[in-house]
């Protein structure tokens, strides 16, 4: 079990971590939430069709609601409101500020009933997190001619509680018996609440699909493939299977990644004040995790299924 989760955790952390860019090149050309709704609904499809091909049971009714809710704060709420803010936020200040994710999950987690209260160790980990991606996105980053847009700063700090409401939120609600199944369900829903938004909402008098890049559609494809479903899949069997404090920690490694490829292939800025702040993320990581193995029972004790 310890070689499945490290595997789902490096998945969300460098798959996801590099999601952010591709969603860059993505709103280039092509409207936030139309991406959205056309890379959920399709990753949702290809799954669905393959865990029920597979011998998984197809969603009852209530799990289909119970999807419906988590699909619409994950995927509308979370990433609809990401890919909305990237047209202005650039791909690794998105990711820094979305960083704000683990102190909601935290929180929200200790107030619901029955939920798992921070030890002190974790709650020191968090803050020295927290500080860390303070010092990434605090004002004199953005000094040299890259002010904050604060639509699109408000946007992801939306994003973010939402998300975290239906993280925790999906840790009780009734679902599919397995990750996979439980993700196609979620991606569908949310990807067609993703279109409504877009067919409501985006302006498509002026939209031509002869003017989306080939770069737009590549990175479609990668999220499609590589964001969705694996590390959207992956992301839903930790929830199931370990504790929120430890899959929290994706959001720190995720704004490393994003900063990093920014940087790389779209000249985003890197600064000795980002890699010091670095080193703080980890180091906050690296404390947290050593602290998980009294968190939570094993997932076999709690009735996991995959």
């Amino acid at each position: 079990m310890k070689a499945k989760v490290w595997a789902a955790l490096l998945a969300v952390y460098l798959v996801w971590g590099s999601t952010y860019l591709m969603i860059r090149f993505v709103v280039e050309t092509l409207p936030p939430f139309l991406s959205g709704g056309l890379r959920f609904v399709v990753s949702g499809f290809i799954l669905l069709a393959w865990r029920r091909l597979a011998g998984d049971a197809a969603p009852t009714l209530r799990q289909w609601r119970s999807a419906a809710v988590v699909g619409i704060l994950l995927l509308l709420g979370g990433n609809g409101l990401v890919c909305w803010a990237e047209q202005t936020v650039p791909s690794g200040i998105a990711a820094l500020i979305i960083g704000a994710v683990p102190m909601f999950l935290v929180i929200a987690d200790a107030i619901r009933p029955n939920g798992v209260r921070p030890t002190l160790r974790v709650l020191v980990g968090l803050v020295i997190g927290f500080m860390g991606i303070y010092l990434l996105v605090g004002p004199s980053v953005f000094a040299d001619g890259m002010p904050l847009n604060m639509p699109g700063v408000a946007a992801l700090l939306l994003a973010s509680l939402l998300w975290a409401l239906g993280s925790i939120y999906s840790k009780t609600a009734d679902l599919p018996n397995t990750a996979l199944m439980t993700t196609g369900a979620e991606m569908l829903a949310g990807g067609f609440a993703l279109l409504l938004v877009s067919a409501l909402s985006e302006q498509w008098g002026v939209f031509n699909l002869a003017q989306v890049s080939a770069n737009s559609w590549l990175a479609l494809a990668y999220l499609i493939v590589f964001g969705s479903m694996i590390g959207f899949a992956s992301y839903a069997w930790l929830l199931q299977n370990t504790p929120i404090p430890l899959v929290a920690t994706y959001a720190y490694v995720n704004p490393l990644v994003a900063v990093f490829l920014g940087n790389w292939f779209a000249n985003e800025p890197l600064t000795p004040r980002i890699l010091s702040a670095s080193a703080i993320i980890i180091g906050a990581i690296v404390f947290m995790n050593s602290a998980r193995g009294s968190r939570a029972k094993p997932a076999a004790e709690r009735g996991a299924s995959e």
